[in-house]
């Protein structure tokens, strides 16, 4: 089974448009059902990634189309950030 920190080394791909996201700063979790909700992206203002800020890209989960060796691959239309997610 994959540890947290291995979804960390992984570069994101959006397929859509072929844009390179970055490495998942973060995750967002379901305690209950014990499961990754979201991984978090650094939104392209950032210089240090790991500093959550509001224009942080969020991609949930069921947006995850593959997860490779070294890339994982996600499907989004545009920039959903942690802001925007966080208010649903």
């Amino acid at each position: 089974m994959p540890k947290s920190s291995d979804f960390r080394e992984k570069e994101v791909i959006n397929i859509r448009d072929g844009r390179r996201l970055g490495t998942i700063i973060d995750m967002e979790f379901n305690l209950k059902e014990g499961r990754i909700t979201a991984i978090i992206v650094p939104g392209s203002s950032k210089w240090f990634s790991f500093l959550k800020g509001e224009d942080d890209i969020v991609i949930p989960w069921e947006r995850i189309r593959k997860i490779g060796d070294d890339v994982i691959l996600v499907d989004i239309e545009g920039r959903r950030t942690y802001h925007d997610y966080s208010s649903d």
